[in-house]
């Protein structure tokens, strides 16, 4: 069986739909799987705002990512538990969508997500429009049979040189062939941003071991991203480069900014909010 609609796809079933206002859904994650990332999670809120954008505009064109005000990251996420996914269109035309949207497991939020803003592009540069209907007609019907995620291929980050005590530089190696790229899209494959904002976390946390340690004692742990800008596709086999470094650090508070290159270009940038961890 084909990679379409299963590879990177985070809906499961369409609950509830206010046409051009909001909508409810929900993702079982597969229990084999090793890990499921807050930023799959919120590659499953867009996802789900996307199924209610391109339904608005019959069809015709698709949100991708560009901007986000606001991540709220609440609480990790496992392998076998459902997501409730919600999502609410604050505008959505022929240029652009703008929504908000959150998602919960068994009534405690996980992941909020506010102000999000992404250019409306044909459907026909990325899939066929006809499938994308009669995917949507499943979602709303029956739902799709859960369980079709494998999970995803490893892309590990490459130390680089330059590194000083408040900043950290890896190289991302995108993969030249992925299962995810069937998916994310067939006809035009693109590295999602999701994954790309993962590797970003993944060098904001290594950089977060390396600061003193909050007044609390224990750890920092990453809580949120804001001003999240993706500037462009990047298509397979890129080889980007990532920085993570230091803006703020007070007894109780820690802000890092994130950003990926492409030579000289800037593709992608956030801030990268850190507190202290909980204690039990």
């Amino acid at each position: 069986m084909g990679e379409h609609f299963r590879a990177f796809s985070f809906v499961d079933r369409i609950h509830a739909l206010q046409p051009g206002v909001r909508i409810r859904g929900s993702y079982a994650i597969p229990a084999d799987i090793g890990e499921f990332s807050g930023s799959l999670v919120a590659e499953a809120v867009g996802q789900l705002a996307a199924w209610a954008a391109m339904a608005a505009v019959d069809f015709k064109s698709r949100p991708v990512a560009g901007l986000a005000s606001s991540i709220e990251l609440l609480a990790p996420v496992h392998p076998g538990q459902v997501l409730e996914l919600s999502a609410e269109l604050e505008t959505v035309d022929a240029e652009a969508a703008a929504y908000g949207g959150a998602a919960s497991v068994d009534g405690t939020p996980v992941i909020r997500l506010q102000h999000c803003v992404g250019p409306m592009l044909s459907i026909e540069e990325f899939d066929d429009p006809q499938l994308i209907r009669d995917r949507f007609a499943l979602l709303q019907r029956a739902g799709a049979v859960p369980g079709a995620f494998g999970g995803l291929p490893s892309f590990p980050l490459e130390p680089a040189n330059g590194e000083a005590g408040d900043c950290l530089r890896a190289t991302l190696q995108v993969p030249t062939v992925a299962p995810f790229f069937a998916d994310h899209f067939p006809r035009r494959a693109v590295f999602p941003g999701s994954l790309l904002m993962h590797s970003n976390l993944e060098l904001a946390a290594a950089l977060a071991a390396r600061l003193p340690q909050p007044c609390s004692g224990g750890c920092w742990t990453l809580r949120g991203l804001s001003d999240v800008k993706l500037r462009a596709f990047t298509p397979p086999g890129e080889r980007l480069e990532i920085e993570a470094r230091s803006t703020h650090l007070s007894g109780n508070a820690a802000t890092l900014t994130v950003e990926t290159r492409k030579g000289k270009r800037v593709i992608s940038g956030a801030r990268v909010l850190l507190a202290p961890e909980e204690l039990s």
